[in-house]
């Protein structure tokens, strides 16, 4: 086809000019099309038109003029039009100067980089040349001494030569051929791993000719050698000697690594030795310390332990040490006010919290005296389900205060608590509880005590005793008198200014906190933000909390604070450390975490076959009682552990299968399910998810708040002496929605029955967070204005209860019953 193809361009008559342009497609297609630029005519008014006389109109020909425009329209429309193409003009104008800059731009760029170009080619050829010109000296200087030794040869044979004229012309013919060779290979057989040509792309990304390409490093180390040879020095090295760090095991790469070694000769030295290894495999510490001495190093013995050396304790100097607040530990049998007596030195009511009226946790206060002396006291349970939570009191304290009651003298918790004091080897101040009774008998107990070895001073001994009444306050001041002198004469000091170490009290799992760590700081500054590593267990202090429930920002020496950050719940007793960086938190927590799982199964692989059936065949006649256990602090978790573990007899035990802290779960009711257990909770709930598979699966949920109860129905359960049962049934839940002070009364909740029924003769308790904080009952259940005895579900009442004003919108009361249900024991 032809580019006119006798085809006509359409268009007007007259102005048009045609003109081709040739159009490109892909794959090298090409069209030409036929255009044509039509002028645009533009009406510029006469000169004279502008300036109007008379009446006359101000366009020169008023037939040519559009219909119905004025003459002031048309004056308007033609300066617009000149304004118009003055812009054009502005802009035409202003985008050649635009080009032209970037056209500048271009070329000063082009001309920059071509420069920059030129001298790059320029070193690498000045480079090339000056490698070129001192092998061709080197070459010279072998040939040289090669020509020298071959006259000298010469010269020794030529008397023996037959015909030494024939011989004459080869001395000289051979240099010139020599050096005609060299000036012809040169460049072409070259060896000094030179790449000539340029370096394309494909080159690149595919290594050249296919090969392997060498490293950075071993390029750099055949340059040095290049060098020094050029030099006239030795190429060979001089041998580094270096530690190597050896641990208990090590894999053979990692060993060449750290002797800076090839791989290759590692594993070719282990074959010698009779060992068929590959990089990848691991080999013993003795082995790797014959390998690293026949290279020539030396070996570092480390341990895995070691990683524990960033937190080894550091003795303070004595210009460091400041004094600090005396830790005081209140210990001695249930029952015999030892909370009580420090709710009167706080004068708080802190018994009021405790269900039952025993302390169940440790509980750690700082009290100011009058005369402003700061002391930290730390309330021990007393009953004998706690005694490891009695011996962690014992650990971190200063001053142990042995409360016994004057009415009941020395009991068995009172000894044990003595025997802890003794172990932990710290001061004792006895302090004789109860003495307003009219049945008290304080000689009795000083006579009672020694039989423990604790001479009193009243029994002319050394160790301090106060009589006391937590009710009356009487003696309260002899004691801080007491505890003050005893904590004079220890003159307890401790360094502030140094990484913070400390000791957990107690730990807990706490719904919307996490995990939660009481800790008392014994050593250091505790501060906001510090990183730190607490038994398996590391984290960064989100929030400190005082005793008080205050937020702070830093806790000193002797100092109790709620940590709260950690990323799992420690045991308590475990001891917290700051350090530098996380990292090392992790690592030491990890390390601490695979010793106690090594230690484990170790403990479990111990065993024999012939014990494992030994075992079997004893237990064939034991019975066992698998419970689950769930409480609200590590620290009762574990003491129900330890009482549940000294049930039983040959007939019959109980087997915890599962201990834990929070709130009762879907996998503790599936674990339950599988094995057969109840559970049991102490001081805490199940979720709603969890109540409602126990109910379908019938799994049974038992909720304890006083640990007498929960060890006695074991007993029971385990015994089978499962009389008359008191057995609670939960008859309704209500919500708070809103608290109300009323005169006369006290803190009302305002409630919705959310389940069931509340009435006014069942008991209830008072749950935060499915914890239990209260165990009362009600002093008034009203509907509007009215006492009633009962409010059905989905309507509103007004509760108070007895005794009790610490209610909160948001908290669950829980209204049950209690009934005599006859148990049987399949």
């Amino acid at each position: 086809m032809s580019d006119s193809d006798g085809k006509k361009t359409l268009g007007l008559r007259g102005g048009a000019r045609p003109g081709n342009v040739k159009q490109s497609f892909s794959h090298g297609r090409t069209k030409n099309v036929v255009v044509e630029t039509k002028r645009k005519r533009v009406v510029v008014p006469k000169p004279g038109a502008s300036k109007p006389s008379g009446g006359a109109a101000p366009s020169g020909d008023p037939s040519r003029r559009p219909a119905g425009i004025s003459d002031a329209e048309m004056n308007r429309r033609l300066k617009a039009l000149q304004a118009a193409k003055a812009r054009e003009a502005e802009e035409a104008e202003r985008r050649e100067a635009e080009e032209k800059a970037r056209a500048e731009e271009r070329e000063r760029r082009r001309a920059e980089q071509e420069a920059k170009e030129r001298e790059q080619r320029e070193a690498e050829e000045k480079a090339r040349q000056k490698a070129e010109e001192e092998e061709r000296k080197q070459k010279e200087a072998e040939e040289a001494a090669q020509r020298a030794a071959a006259e000298a040869a010469a010269a020794k044979e030529a008397p023996k030569a037959k015909a030494p004229a024939a011989s004459k012309p080869a001395p000289a013919e051979t240099p010139r051929k020599a050096d005609r060779e060299q000036r012809q290979t040169r460049g072409k057989g070259r060896d000094d791993g030179r790449r000539s040509g340029k370096l394309t792309l494909n080159q690149a990304l595919s290594g050249g000719e296919g090969g392997r390409q060498r490293s950075m490093a071993s390029m750099k180390r055949k340059q040095e050698r290049a060098r020094q040879k050029a030099m006239g020095g030795s190429v060979e090295r001089e041998k580094v000697i270096r530690e190597v760090q050896l641990p208990e095991a090590i894999v053979v790469s990692e060993l060449a690594n750290r002797m800076a070694e090839r791989v290759a000769d590692v594993v070719k030295s282990l074959m010698n030795m009779g060992m068929m290894v590959t990089q990848n495999q691991t080999i013993d510490a003795d082995t790797a310390e014959l390998i690293i001495e026949e290279f020539g190093h030396k070996v570092v013995r480390v341990s895995d332990a070691d990683v524990e050396d960033v937190i080894s304790d550091v003795e303070d100097r004595d210009e460091d040490l400041q004094p600090r607040p005396p830790v005081i530990t209140i210990m001695g049998h249930v029952d015999h006010g030892k909370t009580s007596l420090l709710d009167a030195i706080r004068d708080a009511k802190v018994v009021a919290g405790e269900a039952g009226g025993i302390t169940q946790h440790i509980g750690a206060y700082q009290v100011q005296t009058n005369d402003g002396t700061t002391l930290t006291f730390l309330d021990t349970p007393g009953h004998a389900a706690f005694t490891s939570m009695r011996s962690r009191g014992a650990q971190v304290t200063d001053i142990v205060v042995l409360v016994v009651a004057a009415d009941d003298a020395v009991m068995p918790q009172t000894v044990e608590a003595i025997n802890h004091a003794k172990a932990a080897g710290v001061p004792m101040i006895v302090a004789i509880n109860k003495i307003d009774k009219p049945d008290a008998n304080p000689d009795k107990v000083r006579t009672d005590l020694l039989q423990h070895e604790i001479v009193v001073e009243k029994m002319s001994g050394e160790v301090q005793d106060v009589e006391v009444s937590a009710i009356t306050g009487q003696g309260l001041d002899d004691l801080l008198e007491a505890i003050a002198l005893q904590a004079e004469i220890l003159e307890l000091k401790a360094n502030p200014n140094r990484a913070a170490q400390g000791a957990v009290i107690e730990a807990q799992l706490d719904v919307g906190r996490g995990p939660v760590a009481t800790v008392l700081v014994e050593k250091g500054t505790l501060r906001q933000g510090d990183i730190f590593v607490v038994g398996e267990q590391y984290g960064k202090v989100r929030a400190l909390i005082n005793d008080k429930g205050e937020r702070v920002q830093e806790a000193g020496p002797s100092v109790p604070v709620e940590v709260l950050g950690l990323n799992g719940t420690p045991e308590a007793g475990d001891v917290l450390n700051v350090t530098e960086t996380e990292a090392q938190a992790r690592e030491i927590a990890e390390y601490r975490a695979q010793v106690a799982k090594d230690k484990r199964a170790a403990a479990g692989a111990a065993t024999t076959l012939e014990q494992l059936m030994q075992k079997a065949k004893e237990d064939e006649n034991v019975a066992e009682l698998p419970i689950l256990v769930k409480a609200d602090v590590q620290g009762s978790a574990e003491a129900i552990v330890q009482a549940m573990e000294k049930i039983g007899n040959d007939e019959v035990r109980v087997r915890v299968l599962h201990s834990g802290v929070g709130a009762i779960t879907e996998t503790d009711i599936g674990l339950a399910e599988a094995s057969g257990a109840p559970v049991f909770g102490f001081n805490v709930r199940a979720n709603a998810s969890a109540r409602n598979t126990a109910n379908q699966k019938g799994v049974e949920i038992r909720y304890y708040s006083v640990i007498y109860d929960l060890v006695d129905d074991v007993k029971a359960a385990a015994s089978g002496l499962l009389s008359a049962e008191i057995r609670e049934k939960f008859i309704g839940y209500a919500e708070i929605k809103e608290v109300f002070k009323v005169t006369g009364v006290g803190k009302v909740a305002g409630c919705l029955v959310t389940e069931g029924v509340a009435r006014r003769s069942a008991g209830v308790r008072l749950l935060r967070d499915n914890v239990v904080i209260h165990e009362g009952t009600l002093k008034t259940l009203k509907r509007f204005k009215d006492e009633v005895a009962e409010v059905q579900s989905g309507q509103e009442c007004g509760m108070a209860f007895e005794n009790y004003d610490d209610i909160r919108p948001g908290d669950v009361i829980e209204i049950f019953e209690r009934e005599e249900v006859t148990r049987t024991l399949d």
